[in-house]
């Protein structure tokens, strides 16, 4: 019998085992090394007394009545309570009676709660702050006003408190996105405070299928371009970004200007994040385990792993609970009313960027998936409906789905295992 080892892919809160050939490849990041003995706060102010071409905060701050810093919303893990202190205590240095403003970068989710915005800022900072925090709305035009043109056609259209403030700023996380290469910096601003409409000419069809919107890849991509200039006029005059560790603590910090400081952010992740792919005829992948396997909406992250080192006609085993289901309907309705994957993917590349659906960005990355590979999806009992709905073939556990995978491409198949598909950049 030929030899083999155990592999553990994330699910849920704990893992599930596979015993797989010796000799397959197991794509990890090295996030775990990412580890530091100094408090969030103490790395967040050290960033910010050195930042990366940029005056200080403080300096900014001179001269200038009121402020609007862009925060996070509820689907971000940032420690918002390293960053804002911080950046506050700067903004007071340098003009004590600093008139300060918390919008809510909600993009196109749904808005944040008030027990959300409590949990994440801490009693202190909201009990302060709450008579000035603004959930940006990008459903409503009377709360977002036009600032300009992206280069791509569609109109810059921001919240009027970022776009009528002294002086804006954003705090924010970095970390590796499945088409805008990166989070974090410029993101803040696009999508973060825009209008419906913007976003949905930034994820259009077109830019969606560009082969340079894949995780990891700023340059060429044409979804960062329009978002670095979404910044430009939007005048992001600073940022605070930080990059935290598998336990979701602080173990990196850049401050300063929102091109060059979160380009050095994104360098330094890359080192511990970016895997060489490994071809292979069945490749495993999962979505993190909890909490972004919880619905189907967030699935396409971990699968373009497993595209991004497949050979072609690959089978794809795909472990995420759905537990809270779909996550979207428009995402679910677009995929489930479709003949078949191709012929959405198809409709997405040729919507004209004004005509963008809502959510049809993670439809149509799910659906360039299935139109090329065979997708066996572990999740839920419950879920076996949604997951067929979603045209993939669903199985009740780990080993029935990998004992099919090799039904499907013959004993001999290769495989890869990617324990954690959100964690990894796949690149040369």
């Amino acid at each position: 019998m030929s030899e083999t080892k155990t592999v553990n892919f994330l699910y849920d809160e704990g893992s599930i085992p596979l015993e797989v050939p010796a000799e397959s490849a197991v794509l990890t990041s090295r996030v775990d090394e990412l580890k530091s003995t100094r408090s969030g706060r103490e790395i967040v102010h050290e960033a910010m007394m050195n930042p990366i071409d940029s005056p200080r905060l403080s300096e900014l701050a001179k001269g200038k009545s009121d402020c609007c810093i862009i925060i996070s919303d509820h689907t971000r893990p940032v420690p918002s309570q390293d960053i804002l202190p911080e950046m506050i205590a700067e903004l007071r240095q340098g003009s004590p009676d600093i008139k300060i403003k918390l919008l809510v970068a909600t993009g196109f989710h749904r808005p944040t709660s008030t027990e959300e915005l409590r949990s994440k800022l801490g009693d202190d900072l909201y009990d302060e702050f709450k008579d000035d925090i603004i959930v940006h709305d990008a459903h409503n035009p009377e709360c977002n006003t036009k600032i300009g043109v992206l280069p791509s056609g569609p109109d810059c259209i921001i919240d009027k408190i970022a776009a009528e403030t002294s002086l804006l700023v954003a705090e924010g996380f970095i970390e590796a996105h499945f088409f805008a290469g990166f989070s974090g910096g410029r993101k803040s601003v696009l999508p973060g405070i825009c209008d419906a409409v913007t976003v949905m000419g930034n994820h259009c069809g077109e830019f969606i299928a560009s082969p340079y919107a894949r995780t990891g890849i700023l340059e060429g991509n044409p979804i960062h371009t329009d978002m670095v200039a979404a910044a430009k006029m939007a005048k992001l005059a600073f940022i605070c970004n930080v990059i935290i560790d598998e336990d979701k603590k602080t173990v990196a910090a850049y401050a300063g200007n929102f091109e060059t400081a979160h380009l050095e952010g994104t360098e330094f992740l890359a080192k511990y994040c970016a895997v060489k792919p490994a071809p292979a005829d069945i490749v495993i992948t999962t979505n993190g385990g909890y909490p972004l396997d919880q619905n189907a909406y967030q699935c396409p992250k971990g699968m373009t792993a497993a595209e991004a080192s497949i050979n072609e006609g690959g089978v794809i085993i795909m472990l995420a609970t759905c537990k809270d289901g779909h996550g979207g309907q428009s995402y679910y309705d677009s995929i489930h009313d479709a003949a078949t994957a191709d012929e959405f993917f198809q409709k997405c590349v040729n919507t004209p960027q004004k005509e963008t659906l809502p959510d049809q960005w993670c439809a149509q990355i799910w659906c360039r998936i299935l139109r090329k590979h065979t997708v066996l999806f572990v999740a839920a009992p419950e879920q076996k409906q949604l997951i067929e709905d979603l045209k993939a073939r669903y199985f009740p556990t780990l080993e029935e789905a990998y004992a099919e995978a090799r039904r499907i491409k013959g004993e001999k198949a290769t495989v890869t295992c990617i324990p954690n598909g959100i964690s990894v950049i796949v690149r040369d």
